[in-house]
């Protein structure tokens, strides 16, 4: 027995409990009427969710130390199971993130979101010619699972836009204050949660903007306004 199995041991422990508490709350959920208890169902929601992404973390903590010296392999393959994406074309780089961004103030670790986008745009940068974007605009584009109920949809203001925009910065903008950056905000109804992230240069967001007016159902008053309305930072 070595020095570190009891401690990894305990924490294994840990995660089994809250996996049950996890499971006991998803259960709840499914036993919720929704129709008269929607507050009932936001609030329990909201827990599972956050115990998810504990559990996400606190396992990826455990399971880098064993990889040892290839732990390198391991954050390809946490992208890959949450179908995150990066892709660039005609100068707009595109990043598909797994689901809803977190509201700012629910205090969670989202590590388990910004560790592999860190590492999958260190990588990219490496392998793909990409300049600095200087001059340039970000969408937030907030897709929600259009089987579901609309009044999911929330404020963009409460929403932790912040985390991802800094790690951008640090790949690929010269840098995010309001005189180099735009920031534009849309709500599209899809086939299931995610969130796109789209840099480009100020001078090709017209040309997305009707992109999205041609492809999406939209549900953002954002998506319907001009150019001159693009939120400074």
């Amino acid at each position: 027995m070595t020095q570190n199995t009891p401690t990894i041991y305990q924490r294994l422990e840990k995660l089994e409990g809250e996996l049950q508490k996890l499971t006991n709350t998803v259960y709840a959920l499914k036993v919720t009427d929704i129709q008269n208890y929607d507050k009932n169902f936001e609030e329990l929601s909201v827990s599972a969710a956050l115990r998810a992404e504990r559990i996400a973390c606190q396992m990826r903590n455990l399971v880098c130390p064993a990889l040892s010296p290839n732990q390198a392999a391991y954050l390809p393959k946490v992208a890959d199971a949450q179908g995150m994406r990066i892709a660039e074309q005609q100068g707009i780089l595109t990043i598909t993130l797994p689901g809803l961004l977190p509201k700012r103030r629910v205090h969670t670790n989202t590590a388990f979101l910004h560790e592999p986008l860190n590492y999958m745009l260190r990588e990219y940068v490496k392998q793909n010619a990409l300049p600095l974007y200087r001059d340039c605009v970000i969408c937030f584009s907030q897709i929600y699972d259009r089987e579901l109920p609309q009044r999911r949809i929330r404020d963009y203001d409460n929403l932790e836009f912040k985390q991802i925009l800094d790690t951008l910065c640090t790949y690929v903008l010269t840098d995010d204050s309001g005189f180099f950056c735009d920031s534009y905000y849309t709500t599209q109804l899809g086939l299931k949660d995610c969130t796109l992230v789209s840099v480009m240069e100020k001078a090709d967001f017209p040309k997305w903007l009707q992109n999205q007016k041609n492809h999406h159902e939209s549900m953002s008053e954002n998506l319907l306004t001009s150019q001159a309305e693009i939120r400074h930072r």
